[in-house]
């Protein structure tokens, strides 16, 4: 199968694929390196206009090493799972010191960079130098399990091996970059999660799945697990010029070194931390937000800075509670990087 599965998928491409994504114009290895990062979890549709600020703020691997990781992060604010962020900063400068700033040109040299695991190593050699190399996204996982009529957990370590020799297997011996390609195309415009568009797949005739009348029981549906919810509160306090207290969250844990509201468990935590009577917190919203793990609902308070309070003042940067803290004007042109949710909170309803 596996010759007539990859030349009529490459076929397909010519005519139906996507030609004109801009990572693949031009196509070096870093600006596919750098869309495979932000397309992992995220659609290419809103990972296309993340892309094009960073090239233009990140042109090469040598711009992104020397960058500050705060600079990567405003960068990558509202595009989600920030450790992304982190590690092409920490593979940028690997690349430049250990690689002198020439490109990986094998799977496991890209494979020890942090944040690149063997699908995403064998996507970027294949696009980058035109070789063939297995990939196992989401897509691909899904066009396997159907086109073998693959049941079981997909994400068992039994049906990942099984899926993984079925990908190699399928491998042509030529046409490396455009194959990846299809076979990501295949997945994400016609045999899509549901409602797969058979009667435009290339390989329906190859597809046990169709011939059995199953497409949609498969790649097997497995329950969530119900996931927990998270209480918080944030206060959003405004000083005399009407800034802004925001206060950076560690390095690790949600939203890495990002700028975030002050945070306590409960109003009295919230209030004590930052000198204020509890009556001085005005209850003003409730944001919820889902993460892969948890459910986030953070109860929002109001509060204004007094001349004498211990954050006011002049100066721009302060501690509390050995976490940078800043005052920021929402009219400035650069905002430091901030989660969407805080950033959508507080540039819709300040005033």
């Amino acid at each position: 199968m596996s010759e007539t599965f990859a030349e009529r998928l490459l076929d397909w491409q010519l005519v139906h694929g996507r030609h004109d994504l801009p990572w693949q114009n031009p196509r070096h290895p870093y600006r596919v390196w750098v869309s495979e990062i932000m397309l992992q979890q995220t659609q290419v549709g809103t990972v296309i206009p993340y892309f094009l600020r960073f090239m233009e703020r990140f042109p090469d691997v040598r711009a992104l090493a020397g960058a500050a990781l705060e600079d990567v992060n405003r960068c990558w604010a509202g595009l989600g799972y920030y450790r992304r962020a982190r590690f092409l900063h920490q593979a940028a400068n690997t690349i430049v010191r250990d690689f002198d700033a020439q490109w990986p040109r094998t799977e496991s040299a890209w494979a020890s960079l942090p944040g690149i695991g063997r699908s995403t190593a064998a996507a970027i050699v294949s696009q980058a130098y035109d070789v063939p190399a297995a990939i196992l996204d989401g897509n691909v996982k899904r066009v396997l399990c159907r086109l073998h009529a693959l049941a079981g957990d997909p994400g068992s370590s039994s049906v990942t091996d099984r899926l993984w020799a079925l990908a190699v297997s399928l491998l042509p011996n030529r046409d490396g970059a455009r194959y990846t390609q299809a076979s990501m195309d295949l997945g994400a415009t016609v045999c899509l999660p549901r409602g797969p568009r058979c009667e435009s797949c290339p390989v329906q005739e190859l597809c046990l799945a169709r011939q059995r009348g199953i497409s949609e029981l498969l790649p097997t549906r497995v329950a969530k697990k119900a996931i927990p919810t998270r209480h918080t509160c944030w206060l959003v306090m405004t000083d005399q010029a009407g800034r802004i207290a925001l206060c950076q969250r560690p390095p690790t844990g949600v939203w890495p070194a990002l700028w975030c509201l002050p945070e306590a468990d409960s109003k009295d935590a919230l209030a004590r931390a930052w000198q204020q009577a509890p009556s001085a917190l005005a209850e003003s919203a409730t944001v919820r937000h889902t993460f892969t793990h948890f459910r986030l609902v953070a109860r929002v308070f109001r509060a204004c800075a007094t001349h004498g309070h211990a954050v006011d003042g002049a100066g721009q940067s302060w501690a509390v509670h050995d976490r940078a803290s800043i005052w920021v004007d929402l009219q400035d042109s650069a905002l430091p990087a901030m989660p969407a949710p805080v950033r959508k909170l507080l540039l819709s309803t300040t005033p």
